[in-house]
């Protein structure tokens, strides 16, 4: 007798990747998740491809995962996926100071962030 499994966390036409532990802000992480939002997978790929924020590959890593465990896991076809959801969390935050003039420190945040895509396989419309 081994343990139930675990019920779907997405419905059957979806998968989704997870990344933690980003170094980046969350505000900076979402302006490149929004780029994203509702396209065809394929359009968000060339997209993140050609963007100007270091963290955009970060992203495409992502977006390439989801669509692997979309394909491979689930058996979705991939020419008609699009990203769904692609939203953005805040994690650890480490903690620095800078030395200041006349003995006093000055606080340093470095935050981290993490992304979860989803992304649903649609039907063409006719």
């Amino acid at each position: 007798m081994g343990k139930t499994a675990n019920p779907r966390r997405v419905a059957d036409n979806e998968a989704r990747a997870k990344l933690r532990t980003i170094r980046t802000s969350g505000q900076k992480l979402n302006l490149v998740a929004a780029m994203i939002r509702g396209k065809k997978v394929e359009r968000a790929l060339a997209d993140l491809e050609f963007s100007r924020k270091r963290i955009s590959l970060e992203v495409k890593k992502t977006l390439e995962s989801a669509v692997a465990n979309a394909e491979n896991n689930h058996g979705l076809d991939i020419d008609s996926l699009i990203v769904a959801e692609a939203f953005v969390g805040k994690n650890l935050v480490m903690k620095r100071f800078r030395a200041r003039a006349r003995g006093r420190g000055a606080k340093i945040l470095k935050p981290f962030s993490e992304l979860t895509i989803v992304v649903r396989e649609v039907e063409e419309a006719a």
